[in-house]
């Protein structure tokens, strides 16, 4: 494996359509996990010019009946949580206003195919939602145990977010990207060599004294979110490149559900198994499995096991068990990898990593969702129920199965 590179992630704000798009199918999920913490949940969201489309298969309690009929105000409570979604992202724009904007509802009942392959019966437990595999991933390249690009990259755009809700920068606008480049040695981050910031903004901030005042201030975010020394005369800047960038978000382009999974993870330093994690409730493996695998990464970093581990699960759909269970620390491990695998697998607390024993395990099955879908699932603080899977509690259990 190389030592001496340079690698980069990208990250997009709250505001790019397809971040509004995951935000808006997370409030859905959050919205049924509030009525119903069993609810069942497939929501996609298209945005685009001056619309909301919401589309996918639900099913709970105090949500919808048998027959596909809604229950008493729940329709007006999704419109509801779109246009509220939209009002705190920040979007009061002529091509997309949260207030005038015009939503269709899609959303109809789950199969009952699918529904008979998940749901527990007899003696049969209840199966995963879905076929698939699922990584995490964690590292010591930061206090957050996560690649380094990404996580910078995260928090220059949350910064930003920040500013412009306070009135701190209140030039800019909802929609924004970030990207960060690292030149590593010995396979450690030591320095920043590119910098590239697109954000929208205010008329009149692409010439002139404004477009540099744009350009000091996002200098400045970017200075105090990297360590000090990383930035230099070396480092490229690339602020607003295509000069004006006035119309964006979904008016700007079309936005749709899970389609930043690499932003949403490890920004490109881990592998991924292709399934998004926004507008499905946590009975899919693609979303539970993925944040138990980063639970299970992350502990074994912060307990000084590794200081780099890949984890896969993989589970068919109907299925309680995984199929598959796969460690690797890239050679920086304490143990052997096999051994890792059978600590982990006897681990009575984890039950076996069934869907239900990851739900149970992590606490999921409530409406904690909404915030995760932007600035990236990984490498946040826990927060009461918000983002258990970065928790490292686990990290004793860990070391004493290996004693």
């Amino acid at each position: 494996m190389r030592s001496d590179y340079l690698f980069t992630s990208e990250s997009v704000s709250e505001g790019h359509p397809d971040k509004v798009s995951d935000q808006i199918s997370d409030a859905i999920v959050d919205l049924f996990l509030s009525k119903d913490p069993e609810a069942r949940v497939a929501c996609e969201t298209l945005t685009t010019t001056q619309r909301v489309v919401l589309a996918g298969e639900i099913r709970g309690n105090g949500i919808m009946d048998t027959d596909g009929n809604w229950a008493p105000g729940v329709e007006q409570e999704i419109e509801d949580t779109v246009r509220r979604t939209v009002r705190e992202i920040g979007y009061e724009q002529d091509g997309f206003h949260w207030e005038t904007l015009t939503f269709e509802n899609h959303l109809h009942g789950q199969s009952a195919h699918i529904a008979q392959g998940v749901d527990a019966s007899g003696n049969k437990d209840e199966g995963a939602g879905d076929q698939g595999i699922m990584f995490g991933y964690a590292c010591d390249e930061t206090p957050d145990l996560m690649p380094a690009p990404i996580d910078y990259s995260h928090k220059i755009l949350h910064q930003m977010a920040a500013d412009r809700k306070d009135g701190t920068a209140s030039f800019l606008e909802p929609d924004a990207k970030s990207q960060v480049t690292l030149r590593y040695q010995n396979g450690q981050p030591v320095a920043c060599t590119a910098v590239v910031v697109s954000s929208q903004h205010a008329p009149g901030y692409d010439s002139g004294e404004k477009d540099a005042e744009l350009k000091s201030y996002v200098k400045g975010v970017v200075g105090g979110i990297l360590p000090d020394g990383f930035l230099s005369d070396e480092t490229q800047w690339h602020i607003n490149p295509t000069g004006s960038f006035e119309i964006g978000g979904p008016d700007g382009d079309a936005g749709l559900t899970g389609r930043k999974i690499i932003v949403d993870t490890y920004g490109g330093a881990a592998p991924h198994g292709g399934g998004a994690f926004s507008g499905k409730d946590p009975t899919k493996v693609d979303r539970s499995a993925a944040y138990i695998t980063r639970y299970l990464a992350k502990n074994i970093v912060a307990a000084g096991l590794a200081t780099r581990c890949t984890i896969q699960l993989a589970y068919a759909i109907g299925v309680s068990a995984p199929l598959s269970l796969y460690v690797d620390t890239h050679g920086t491990g304490t143990h052997d990898d096999a051994a890792l695998e059978k600590a982990i697998a006897g681990i009575e607390k984890l039950g076996g990593l069934t869907p239900r024993a990851i739900r149970t395990h992590l606490g999921l099955n409530k409406p904690i969702y909404r915030t995760s879908a932007a600035y990236g699932h990984f490498g946040r603080t826990p927060d009461g129920d918000l983002f258990p899977w970065e928790k490292t509690d686990l990290a004793d259990d860990l070391k004493a199965a290996l004693a």
